[in-house]
């Protein structure tokens, strides 16, 4: 077994299905092992960016890792933002970079692609991973892998492994996988025990389900715990998708002023706010009505709990929800859902197209045929999806990068076989929309539909006298052809209704709906939100 072989095995072991990747003179080797190989399916897609997007994606929906391959510096270099969106949001993305092997480091000479010095590449993805390596000697190599790839799944978080190309084939023994890091059992007691008392003592308390739910794969034991406990369970903008499928006394999702206002207040007056893998970030909190004081809540995140003024380190999300499952009986305070209402009924008329007539048309779509994953960019378009019905959803709700939806749908076709529905703005589109030209080399069929205003519109309605906003009409549907899919333009609710049944019911090409949205006109989650933050953002007086 070679060097090459052996990190794909181990990879696999792992939990990776699959290889996102664009090649490079540096990578053309270990690119090489990865066809003849077999070991893992490579799907190639046209800009490193959309490579990191998709594998991201493909690790949020499946679960285990990501793999985005590339070349040394102009690949993974054109990567970054891609892999800090990951980061960020805690997705266990591998980034696997090809490098210069040993004699072309020692040659004196600048090499093409090289930035600053060698060892530039390596030391950026130090501020964006959580752990890396160089696999530059094959004996240390199957330990160095091991140690990477368990750090990867035991902070979801994205690794950075380089392979210089005159390794790719050098013998190597198989990997063994890390041994789980040991629990404090008192610790994990003590921490259950405090966590338990304060939920018992709090009058109103609520249990909000952050991305580390699912990352961790918890979703069926944390809806069980919500259930044991008679605790109603929200979700945050940034969770929002989770426990989409499962039997939670779930009420909706917590937007703070820009959402529902009973739900809201429920959050914002608890007592005893349990945040299960929540990151406590602006998105997520900042637009409060009333600020939430965090020294009170319950917070598990990142390995830790914090309860007030006490840390309980080392203890991993996975196993507090275990021991928390063996502790609290099948019975509890029972607490009566009533669950969110989302629109329905789209009048399919001659109206102009409004962003929630886009979420009631496809509430309408899903409550015809079943429900739909869906990959969202930032923007109006994810805002609207908070209007839709509590679905499987991808979406960078916190780091916020632009780009991210058209691969992030291809990435979970890929990965889950399902077909998604994309929601994506026209700014966005410019950036990755392209990557739907690679959908015929792979069957991928998703429905894509952009928002398209020809304007960055909620970067508008924040500086509204700019008018670098203004994108022009790009005419998206007419370029669906040529990229292999079929595209249509629609400007009235009874054109989009029909837009949306027909490519429903088209299977093998992609299909892509051009909503034409006037300039102006917004979700009212998001006219909410952009009102919200105005008015917090005030000085006082």
């Amino acid at each position: 077994m070679n060097l090459t072989e052996s990190l794909l095995h181990a990879l696999k072991a792992h939990g990776a299905r699959r290889i996102f990747g664009i090649p490079g003179d540096f990578a053309l080797p270990y690119f090489r092992v990865i066809e003849e190989s077999g070991i893992l399916p490579l799907h190639t897609l046209s800009h490193e960016p959309a490579v990191g997007f998709a594998a991201d994606a493909a690790a949020r929906v499946q679960g285990g890792l990501g793999v985005a391959a590339v070349t040394w510096g102009a690949g993974a270099l054109n990567m970054v933002n891609a892999v800090a969106a990951a980061y960020a949001e805690k997705s266990p993305v591998v980034v696997l970079s090809g490098g210069p092997g040993k004699g072309e480091s020692r040659s004196g000479l600048l090499l093409h692609h090289q930035a600053k010095s060698l060892d530039s590449q390596y030391r950026i993805f130090e501020e964006i991973t959580c752990d890396r390596t160089r696999l530059d000697d094959a004996a240390k190599a199957p330990a160095e892998i091991a140690r990477v790839l368990a750090s990867a799944l035991r902070h979801s978080q994205p690794v950075y492994i380089e392979l210089p190309r005159d390794m790719v084939r050098v013998p190597c023994e198989p990997v063994v996988a890390e041994a789980p890091a040991a629990i404090d059992e008192d610790a994990l007691a003590a921490c259950v025990d405090e966590l338990l008392a304060r939920l018992a003592s709090a009058k109103s308390p609520v249990l909000m389900a952050g991305i580390e739910v699912r990352r961790f794969g918890l979703e069926d034991r944390v809806a069980e715990l919500s259930r044991r406990l008679g605790l109603p369970v929200v979700t945050s903008f940034m969770g929002r998708g989770l426990l989409a499928d499962a039997d939670a006394p779930l009420v909706g999702t917590y937007m703070g002023v820009a959402g529902e206002p009973e739900l809201s207040r429920l959050v914002e007056s608890s007592d005893g706010l349990l945040l299960l893998g929540e990151i406590v970030c602006d998105t997520n909190f900042a637009v409060s009505e009333r600020k939430i004081d965090l020294r009170r809540t319950i917070q598990a995140l990142d390995g830790q709990v914090k309860m007030g003024y006490h840390v309980y380190p080392d203890i991993p999300l996975g196993a507090l929800v275990d021991r928390l499952l063996a502790r609290v009986p099948a019975t509890g305070r029972h607490f009566d859902v009533r669950r969110a209402a989302f629109p329905r009924g789209m009048p399919a008329d001659d109206a102009t197209i409004a962003p929630n007539d886009i979420a009631t048309a496809i509430n309408d779509l899903m409550a015809a045929h079943g429900k739909i994953p869906i990959a969202s960019d930032i923007g109006d378009c994810l805002f609207t999806a908070m209007d839709v019905e509590h679905t499987a959803l991808v979406a960078p709700g916190y780091y916020a990068t632009m780009g991210f939806g058209v691969p992030a749908g291809l990435g979970v076709q890929a990965a889950t076989g399902s077909r998604p529905l994309v929601l994506v703005g026209d700014g966005a589109f410019q950036m990755t929309g392209w990557e739907l030209g690679n959908c015929p080399r792979y069957g991928w069929d998703p429905i894509v539909i952009v928002f398209n205003n020809a304007s960055w519109e909620m970067l508008r309605t924040f500086q509204p006298e700019s008018s670098f906003n203004d994108l022009g009409d790009w005419k998206f549907a007419e370029m669906a052809a040529g990229l292999g899919g079929d595209g249509v333009r629609v400007r009235t609710r009874r054109e989009l209704a029909a837009a949306l049944a027909h490519a429903h019911a088209t299977r093998g090409r992609f299909q892509l709906i051009e909503a034409m949205i006037p300039r102006g006109v917004l979700s009212q989650t998001l006219a909410r939100f952009v009102a919200g933050v105005k008015r917090l953002s005030m000085p006082a007086g």
